[in-house]
């Protein structure tokens, strides 16, 4: 019993560390068949995963943005049935993230 609440009382710290922040996504996706999905990696670093369900490559370019800190763009090509993540690291830590998501069928 007591090296359960040992073991209790060290797991209860890490579970503590979980990083939350609140993410705006706005989608401008022009015909193209795009789920896009965010996630929170880090106090510090941002993703987001894309996927295409469409017949044919699009482009997309997601521009993500952390307060005062410069934009950071990042573009992919998705081929059909294709999914890819695209991730930001900023250097200050993150209290709300917008994300500005383009997509070009091609």
């Amino acid at each position: 019993m007591k090296r359960l609440c040992i073991a209790a009382l060290v797991i209860f710290p890490l579970s503590a560390v979980a990083v939350s922040y609140p993410v705006e996504l706005e989608q401008e996706l022009n015909g193209a068949e795009v789920l896009a999905s965010t996630e929170t990696i880090d106090r510090d670093m941002a993703g987001l995963v894309l996927q295409n369900f469409g017949k044919g490559p699009v482009e997309c370019t997601a521009v993500f943005r952390n307060g005062p800190e410069m934009p950071r763009t990042r573009r992919i090509t998705l081929e059909s049935g294709e999914s890819k993540p695209m991730t930001a690291k900023f250097k200050r830590d993150v209290i709300k993230l917008r994300v500005k998501l383009t997509c070009e069928p091609q």
